[in-house]
């Protein structure tokens, strides 16, 4: 092509591709099959595609080696085998259309961090900030819920799609994750915000409790409880408290006192329906065999666990074991044909604990009746 000022047809003083240049052509196999003109730089780019290739390679026979000298469900390996095939075809093809979910992902990063750095969110009297919980908090225990340990939710149909509502779980597993695994539970089959009722340990740590508030939780007081409920949200409590979360590992699916009912008293005074719910798996995430105790009372703890693999492995003992997981709410115990008085009423209080707790432990029996393996249900 010429114009009115250059002509490409002629040389610019500099050597023609070719004359005497490192990566002038010559005739090179490329691949199999195939005879071509190449030159350096495409034999430095086939090598790192052979390179990648037996990457990959050796990989997947890693891989290999470990799933079959593991008893590890192949349900749970199956993600990272999908991601493997799909980066080998990116690879191959050089089709990236494959990555249109991270690009995704990072534009919805970017509007949730846009959100939190210009204060487009609201936070209620109680401290939550729904923003933070449904774009935060839930997406990062997801990842547990569904893949680690597997839940299984039974019963969602039970639990109020609006009003007010007060889930009593059993607690167990020497750390609350059966908390977070069933807040994650009722906003993903019901879309409904769960308000914990917190111990007051995880309330007053500096580091803990504007989190805690964040994410929904509250003093397990009966003010507050009550005033929750008769906003119409969805709370939940653990009557058991410490004595369930840090039973040993020999009492595990045996449930502690409830104390003296107050969490009945609060639903009577809000005419609120009970829920019952049932959690299996959290027992076994942290096999409880021992306490430090002079190290708990020296930090001010109710506890510090030693299990089979804490503190001997050190940090790597924290992982929890990969247990898998039922959660199942039971059928409303409806509280308001009783009337507010009713709450002041320990016949009544008791009645109600009393057919709480059996339910609950009915139903923990029923599900370990049913379940053949504590790794894969």
């Amino acid at each position: 092509m010429k114009g009115p000022e250059f002509d490409l047809s002629q040389t610019m003083g500099g050597p023609r591709w070719g004359e005497g240049r490192r990566d002038s052509r010559s005739d090179r196999v490329v691949g199999e099959g195939f005879l071509g003109s190449t030159t350096h730089s495409d034999a430095a780019a086939t090598e790192i595609g052979r390179i990648v290739d037996r990457f990959f390679s050796s990989m997947r026979s890693a891989v290999g080696q470990v799933v079959e000298a593991l008893p590890v469900d192949a349900e749970v390996l199956a993600p990272v085998r999908e991601a493997v095939r799909s980066v080998e075809v990116m690879l191959a093809t050089g089709d990236v259309s494959a990555l249109t979910g991270l690009v995704d992902a990072v534009n919805a990063a970017g509007e949730v961090l846009a959100t939190r750095v210009t204060g487009g969110y609201e936070v209620d009297e109680f401290g939550f900030d729904e923003h933070f919980y449904r774009n935060i908090w839930l997406p990062l225990w997801r990842p547990l819920f569904e893949n680690w340990f597997r839940v299984e939710v039974i019963g969602a149909e039970n639990i109020p799609a609006d009003g007010a509502g007060l889930i009593v779980s059993n607690h167990a597993g020497v750390v609350p994750v059966d908390a977070l695994m069933t807040t994650v539970a009722v906003h993903d089959h019901t879309g409904r915000a769960l308000r914990l009722l917190a111990a007051d340990l995880a309330m007053t740590l500096p580091g803990s409790a504007p989190l805690a508030r964040r994410a929904g939780a509250t003093l397990a007081c009966a003010a507050d409880a009550e005033r929750l409920l008769e906003g119409g949200h969805l709370v939940a409590v653990w009557p058991e408290g410490y004595k369930g979360l840090g039973k040993p590992f020999a009492d595990r699916y045996r449930l502690q006192r409830f104390g003296r009912g107050g969490f009945v008293s609060t639903a009577l005074a809000a005419g609120a329906p009970i829920i019952p719910c049932s959690v299996v798996g959290s027992e076994e995430i942290y096999p409880k065999i021992g306490e430090f105790l002079p190290l708990a009372r020296l930090l001010g703890l109710p506890y510090v666990p030693i299990t089979p693999t804490f503190p001997l492995l050190g940090p790597l003992g924290g992982i929890p074991l990969p247990t898998k997981w039922t959660i199942e709410f039971g059928e409303p115990i409806e509280t308001s044909h009783l009337g507010p008085d009713a709450s002041d009423d320990p016949m009544v209080v008791f009645e109600i604990t009393d057919q709480v707790r059996e339910n609950i432990q009915n139903t923990l029996f029923r599900n370990l009746a049913r379940r053949g393996s504590v790794f894969f249900g």
